[in-house]
């Protein structure tokens, strides 16, 4: 009996805390709801910083807005990414975008009072622009965790699951979405 209790014991003092971070998809609808502003433009610049806890690093980006579809603080918007390099020191987030200046995208961020704003659902509101190579038009490529509808989805890995919409055709979904939701 002693034995056993000193067994348990060791393993509770031993235990080390566990984090995990449990992303679902959210509906196109839900991401557009959910989001205070909803911009399209270019990253100018990408900086890591400690938190103010110093238990980890954030990226804060700055965005030059080329259109706001909502919102519409002013020409640039600024927010946080969890995950960063500092020097040696390196935090990882998994599901948490990257950025690298002069990316092109759309942004659905979350605002909530006096804090700088995050991505909405991690990578789930970023939708990269990329420039198609043969017309020249701006595509928009859908995160692979946004679910498009009511209807149930085969979730599968790859490309498979992700389209391209142009960009003012993506924008009118936008508005649609923002016309439903209301």
């Amino acid at each position: 009996m002693r034995r056993s209790f000193v067994t348990l014991l060791s393993v509770f003092l031993a235990a080390v805390a566990v984090r995990a971070t449990v992303l679902l998809p959210a509906e196109f609808r839900e991401v557009v709801a959910g989001s205070q502003i909803i911009v399209y433009g270019r990253v100018l610049d990408v900086r890591s910083e400690w938190r103010a806890d110093r238990h980890g690093i954030d990226t804060i980006v700055t965005f030059g807005a080329a259109t706001y579809l909502k919102g519409g603080p002013a020409g640039t918007v600024t927010f946080r990414v969890p995950g960063g390099q500092i020097g040696r020191y390196r935090n990882v987030m998994i599901g948490a975008p990257a950025f690298a200046p002069g990316d092109e995208a759309v942004l659905f961020l979350t605002a909530t009072g006096p804090s700088m704003a995050r991505v909405f659902g991690l990578n789930q509101g970023v939708f990269r622009v990329r420039t198609d190579p043969q017309t020249g038009r701006r595509l928009v490529v859908t995160p692979p965790l946004v679910a498009r509808g009511d209807a149930a989805e085969r979730v599968t890995r790859g490309a498979a699951t992700r389209r391209s919409l142009e960009l003012d055709a993506f924008a009118g979904e936008v508005r649609a979405a923002m016309g439903g939701a209301r």
